[in-house]
């Protein structure tokens, strides 16, 4: 299918015919596991001549159970809809994570799924799928209430990194923590922004580094501090560049904190153009510097580090 089909909740999701393959997951993210689960059903449903889809759920369960200690996510709903529909999925299910339907038992969650999508054909989840009132439902109870229903059900074994399983949780403290590199090896892609080219205070041009300012205010912060990134414009060109994410202590008092990208050659992205940057390496955690001097000469040895690591890296 040419377009990717999106559904507000299950009750309104009325697809075309043939047998339905649904993964089912938060995917946060979008990771190497939440992908693997995701291209068992896109394989699935190309080889029966169904349709692949995804269902997920928003806001976070965290809201509906924890709502003074949020889960931040590492993306946004619009975010990881583009990335969901870059998998060939063929729909894509958001559901509302209400009290109503986080209430649904355990025993009835897939007679429900069922009924709103009479042409279910397979269920595709990761080995520790949790569902229904409690989270009491596991994949032992998925098999069976399946069977009664005539639904197959495929679980994906988690996959592991370094000997330790890839999860949401463990890209979210390697994000935080800076180790960018590994993130992005358990994300299958780089970590990205997006976001809209503000006028900022333009300090950056005043000492010979100016820098675009993104309008970027991620729910899950990364560690604040320097970065090698590639610059992707609103036709995808791509550009290296060296970012600073952080409270800019040198130059004023703690805010909200900016992403600023310095690119590594000419351009002429100004205000207003849509960007995305994809975060390569961290090169250093965010410093106060005692003069604006002494911060000049900081980004130069910054400039030219990132230069170093595109040379050893190639092109990204």
């Amino acid at each position: 299918m040419s377009a990717l089909l999106q559904y507000d909740g299950l009750k309104g999701a009325t697809l075309p015919e043939g047998p339905l393959h649904l993964a089912i997951g938060m995917f946060d993210g979008v990771h190497l596991g939440h992908q693997s689960v995701i291209d068992s059903a896109v394989h699935s449903a190309r080889r029966s001549g169904g349709l692949a889809g995804v269902l997920t759920f928003w806001p976070h369960p965290s809201a509906l159970f924890r709502p003074d200690n949020l889960t931040p996510l590492l993306m946004p709903v619009d975010m990881k809809r583009r990335v969901l529909g870059k998998l060939g999925i063929d729909f894509l299910i958001e559901q509302n994570f209400s009290r109503e339907f986080a209430g649904i038992e355990a025993k009835d969650f897939v007679s429900y799924l069922r009924q709103c999508l009479p042409r279910l054909s397979a269920i595709y989840v990761g080995e520790n799928f949790r569902f229904g009132r409690g989270r009491a439902g596991d994949v032992a109870i998925l098999i069976e209430e399946a069977k009664r229903v005539g639904v197959a059900v495929f679980s994906a074994q988690r996959l592991k990194h370094n000997g330790a399983p890839i999860s949401s949780s463990r890209i979210r403290e390697l994000v935080a923590a800076g180790e960018i590199t590994e993130a992005n090896a358990l994300l299958g892609y780089s970590y990205f922004a997006e976001g809209v080219v503000e006028k900022g205070r333009q300090l950056g041009r005043t000492i010979g580094f100016p820098t675009l300012n993104l309008a970027w205010r991620p729910e899950l912060k990364p560690c604040f501090g320097v970065y090698a990134v590639e610059v992707l414009d609103a036709a995808g060109k791509a550009r290296k560049g060296v970012a600073n994410y952080g409270a800019r202590p040198t130059v004023e008092a703690a805010g909200q904190p900016l992403l600023e990208v310095h690119l590594l050659e000419e351009s002429a992205l100004t205000y207003g153009d849509k960007l995305t940057v994809n975060w390569l390496h961290f090169l250093r955690s965010e410093s106060k510097f005692g003069s604006v001097e002494a911060l000049r000469a900081q980004i130069a040895l910054d400039v030219e580090n990132a230069r170093q690591f595109f040379s050893k890296n190639g092109s990204v």
